[in-house]
């Protein structure tokens, strides 16, 4: 067979490229719906912008992102945010949040997905979680107060953050996790960009109140679906209860 396996080892990673580009550029044109078109006033949008960038996505498809996105272009963005709640395998509760400009044709896919991971029928789970503003960030120095931090941006809780956790945080960084009132995510990213941080992630999101005790051969099996859920296009974020 030669070298095929090569050609198709790039296809591969070719797709998942452009798969992750996709989901980029939504990103940046759902954050700019919501909160408008400035990144400097905007932290989720901020964040998906130096994402799309780390990806190489060029500056002329992030304007034309923002511009969808917020209504300030030739081209409106007509997507309709919907939240579907299931459990993943193990008994793993599971929130799924998805932007579609078709929900007739996204909440088939949806029930496809779950039932192929063999969930049985999909249940209101959001009483198991809190909806919350999570900021994720990182700074130089290893030896940066993390609990100062988290007081100084105004979070309610606080968790040490690691590359293996979030891939954005460089390996001897100092990342942080922090926990916000929804109407703080902003104050909270502001004060971290002005202060030596690196804003990955700021947005309002569902953390679990209780994680399930799991085997490896269990978390393996639920982090396969939980995958298969995040490649789907038109989802945005899958939440678990999963550490």
């Amino acid at each position: 067979m030669g070298r095929q396996w090569l050609q198709a080892k790039r296809e591969v990673a070719n797709l998942k490229k452009g798969q992750v580009v996709g989901k980029l550029v939504k990103e940046i044109m759902v954050a700019a719906k919501l909160g408008g078109p400035d990144p400097a006033g905007n932290a989720r949008l901020f964040t998906a912008v130096e994402k799309a960038r780390r990806e190489n996505v060029t500056r002329d498809v992030i304007e034309r992102a923002i511009k969808k996105g917020s209504g300030t272009g030739d081209e409106k963005l007509v997507l309709e945010h919907v939240v579907f709640e299931g459990y993943a395998p193990n008994k793993v509760p599971v929130i799924v949040e998805v932007m579609t400009d078709n929900k007739n044709r996204t909440a088939p896919d949806m029930r496809l997905l779950f039932k192929q991971g063999q969930l049985g029928t999909s249940g209101s789970n959001k009483f198991l979680f809190d909806h919350v503003g999570i900021v994720e960030a990182y700074h130089p120095d290893a030896g940066a107060d993390l609990e100062a931090a988290a007081i100084e941006a105004g979070a309610n809780d606080f968790e040490a953050l690691t590359h293996e956790q979030n891939d954005d945080v460089p390996d001897g960084a100092a990342g942080v996790r922090l926990l916000t009132d929804g109407s703080a995510v902003h104050a909270a990213s502001q004060w971290l960009s002005a202060n030596g941080w690196t804003v990955v992630t700021s947005e309002i999101g569902y953390v679990a109140k209780n994680y399930p005790e799991l085997t490896d051969e269990q978390k393996a099996e639920t982090g396969v679906f939980l995958q298969k859920l995040d490649d789907y296009d038109d989802v945005a974020r899958v939440w678990a209860a999963v550490k």
